[in-house]
């Protein structure tokens, strides 16, 4: 029970009010270590509470001893806005009883709302590393003062092109501070990293490393590149697959495949780097709404999201690195529910796809081309 955290009584209302019974495998294993202020390197599945896990005992620290002068005291670094929006949601969720205030930072938008927050005082930040330096560089925010630091999505942050930001924001922090690294998955490079970073950290794996979500029926595809397109179309209406979270490489591969979608009649988004913030809420949310039956994505624009019930993911094309696999089904299957993982794997992609299943344990079952049809 929540209650056995000794959380305060305003905390212990938020879970009520919002419907939290039983704390999650992550939430078990994680709240007690980062009340206790150790720092923490945790892995866990998508979808299963790890928010709460931090943010929980973060705003329980916060509380204990409430500061006149407000400068942020617990920053989280995240690799998307759409994260950022995400965590700082649940952060304002569970901290409605409380006197706390909180920043979200990140680009895409007018810096002029962030810069009032900030002036006006904050207790917690939850930022984007490009935009947190802008603001670092204009004198508008010291971080002279932070006790906490979370790096959510771990991997993807120091993975796909953070890390020289991260370093000159930790430079930035007191040397000493809890750091706390969560993710969906952590391969053993980045673990070796993020323990530069780490003093003496509880390290914590509530599933199997890289396993993916037990609901998910994966199957693939061997097609021709310029067969995956119509392929894609097929499986969609044939189907009757009334939402679909679709993944490519590239900016510019989702766009293409966003239009030829939408030429064969099916309502479709695409969510993406070079996308305006706007543009990216607007086309999550007709996704979950059900006013877009297709989003495709990349995985950096993908990172975070949060689709409750998504009943299918497709791997247009397979990802370089394989625990972004792991990742991307890791959308479907949640909550109790099962999910189809598809690939479409063209002859080019057959390494990769050997290299998936080495990493899984097993061959992914393969579906004939004709049964779409």
């Amino acid at each position: 029970m929540f209650k056995d955290f000794s959380l305060c009584p305003q905390l212990l209302r938020a879970i009520e009010e919002l419907g939290y019974t039983e704390p999650t495998p992550i939430q078990l294993r994680a709240i007690p270590w980062v009340l206790e202020g150790r720092d923490v390197l945790a892995a866990a599945q998508t979808g299963t509470g790890k928010t709460a896990a931090f943010a929980l005992p973060l705003l329980q620290r916060l509380q204990n001893s409430i500061q006149r002068q407000r400068e942020p005291r617990v920053l989280v670094l995240v690799p998307t806005r759409e994260l950022a929006a995400q965590v700082s949601d649940a952060f304002r969720a569970l901290a409605r009883h409380l006197p706390i205030r909180g920043a979200l930072i990140f680009g895409g938008v007018s810096p002029k709302p962030q810069l009032q927050a900030l002036a006006a005082g904050v207790d917690l930040v939850i930022a984007t590393p490009g935009r947190l330096l802008d603001h670092m560089q204009a004198g508008a925010i010291s971080l002279s003062r932070v006790e906490a630091l979370v790096l959510d999505e771990a991997d993807r942050m120091l993975d796909m092109g953070f890390i020289h930001a991260i370093r000159r924001i930790i430079r930035a922090l007191p040397k000493q501070r809890q750091n706390l690294m969560f993710s969906a998955t952590l391969p053993e490079e980045i673990r070796s990293l993020a323990r530069t970073w780490l003093v003496n950290p509880a390290v914590i794996d509530v599933a199997p490393r890289n396993a993916p979500a037990a609901l998910v029926d994966h199957r693939v595809y061997h097609v021709e590149s310029s067969g995956k397109h119509p392929l894609l179309t097929r499986l969609i209406v044939d189907g009757g697959i009334r939402q679909s979270l679709v993944f490519t490489r590239t900016k510019h591969g989702a766009n293409r495949l966003a239009q030829r979608l939408e030429k064969d009649g099916l309502a479709v988004a695409a969510i993406h780097g070079n996308k305006s913030q706007g543009a990216r809420t607007r086309a999550l949310e007709d996704f979950k709404q059900g006013r877009v039956q297709v989003l495709v994505a990349t995985d950096i624009a993908a990172r975070g999201l949060d689709i409750s019930e998504l009943p299918h993911v497709v791997n247009f094309e397979l990802p370089h690195v394989p625990e972004d696999y792991v990742h991307r089904i890791g959308r479907t299957g949640r909550a109790g529910l099962s999910g189809k993982a598809v690939s479409l794997v063209s002859r080019e992609e057959r390494d990769r796809l050997r290299a998936i299943e080495k990493l899984l344990g097993h061959a992914i079952p393969v579906a004939a081309v004709a049964a779409a049809a």
